[in-house]
């Protein structure tokens, strides 16, 4: 069974979340859940298993639906990180764009 990296943090406990939803937005089960936020109900079955994070988007959803703010949804999950990695390649133009930029670039300097 795939875990994700944030499933071995020892505090992870992302049912802990789930199960305050529930009783936060007066719903019966999961399935009623999954309908509010917006998701298929196997993400959350998922989710509870640890087979998927939660991820941003959904942490999104559940601040839209709840009011909760964005730290206090991932304390009540045991997400204590304060920092996030973001890869090189993140923000980074893709290759042939950069040929485009770089070709515009000479375009315009052989206009000055």
């Amino acid at each position: 069974m795939a875990h994700h990296a944030l499933a071995s943090q020892e505090s992870y406990n992302p049912n802990h979340l789930l199960d305050i939803l529930l009783g936060k937005m007066q719903l019966k089960n999961d399935a009623a859940l999954s309908r509010l936020l917006e998701v298929a109900p196997p993400v959350i079955s998922k989710i509870r298993h640890h087979r998927l994070p939660v991820g941003a988007s959904l942490l999104i959803r559940m601040h839209e639906v709840t009011g909760m703010s964005i730290r206090d949804l991932r304390d009540l999950m045991g997400d204590r990180r304060t920092k996030y990695r973001l890869s090189d390649a993140q923000g980074r133009p893709k290759p042939e764009d950069r040929v485009a930029a770089d070709k515009a670039q000479a375009g315009s300097a052989a206009h000055h």
